[in-house]
C-alpha cells in the first residue's frame, strides 16, 4: 500500500514537473520574442540617432532655418591666450 502511494505521489511529481517546466518554457519563448524586438528597436533608434546627428544635416537646419552662414575671413576674430 505504502508502495503504491508513493508510485503515484512520484507520478503526480512528474505530471507537476513536466506542466511546469513547459509553462515555463512558453514564458522564456515570449521574454526572448520580446528581446529580439527590442534589439531590432535599438537599432533602428541607432541609426536614426546617427542619421540626425550627422554634420550635413545639421548644417542644412543651421542654414535654412536659422539663416545661418559660415563667416567670412573679415568676419573671422583670432583670439589669443
Amino acid at each position: 500500500m505504502v508502495l503504491l502511494l508513493v508510485n503515484v505521489a512520484s507520478a503526480l511529481a512528474v505530471v507537476y514537473s513536466t506542466h511546469w517546466n513547459r509553462q515555463l518554457f512558453g514564458e522564456l519563448q515570449v521574454v526572448q520574442r520580446e528581446a529580439v524586438a527590442i534589439e531590432a528597436e535599438w537599432g533602428r533608434l541607432l541609426l536614426e540617432n546617427s542619421s540626425l546627428g550627422a554634420y550635413a544635416r545639421i548644417e542644412s537646419i543651421a542654414r535654412k532655418q536659422l539663416s545661418m552662414k559660415q563667416p567670412s575671413i573679415e568676419e573671422t576674430v583670432l583670439v589669443k591666450q
